[in-house]
């Protein structure tokens, strides 16, 4: 196992990306962050928090998205799989939407997740933010608009985000 980042890089790296999104966003009146279940949701929260603090604007639309039933897998290997709540209470007709996972791998979980965005209506703009983009294994042609840390893996290897509100500390790492 490799620490790919600690709690301090983890912190400046939520604080760097939350930049990023009011530098191109301003103020949100015409943006909203969708985090993706189950795994982006902590990610996500953190990322509005983040915002809501530094703009000001406690009124950013946010939603969450589960894309259990959009997946091209849904059929394939052993285990039933069990829906997370989906909690979008707005359109996102002609929105910039900002899509917010916690790892990019193969894009996959982005190509449901634009599927299940247009039950909602049509952006006018779609753009992801990944924690870690593990860049050299993707299937799809998806790219993230923000990147916490870009990674080279093997397709074998697994990369583990972990939340101080689930497992006790905040870190980033790498198993074999």
């Amino acid at each position: 196992m490799k620490t790919l980042l600690d709690q301090a890089q983890l912190q400046i790296t939520l604080h760097r990306l939350a930049h990023q999104l009011v530098e191109s966003h301003l103020d949100f009146s015409d943006s909203v962050i969708i985090g993706m279940q189950p795994r982006g949701i902590l990610f996500s929260d953190r990322i509005v928090a983040l915002l809501q603090q530094i703009t000001g604007n406690a009124k950013i639309a946010y939603g969450r998205l589960d894309i259990t039933f959009y997946r091209d897998d849904l059929d394939k290997g052993g285990a039933l799989q069990t829906p997370a709540q989906t909690d979008i209470n707005f359109s996102v007709e002609d929105k910039r939407v900002i899509l917010i996972d916690d790892v990019l791998h193969t894009g996959r979980t982005i190509r449901a997740a634009m599927d299940a965005l247009l039950d909602f209506g049509r952006p006018k703009e779609v753009e992801l933010m990944a924690l870690i983009d593990r860049r050299f294994s993707r299937e799809l042609p998806i790219q993230p608009d923000y990147v916490g840390l870009s990674v080279d893996t093997l397709f074998e290897q697994k990369v583990k985000v972990y939340w101080k509100e689930k497992e006790a500390n905040d870190e980033v790492v790498l198993v074999d």
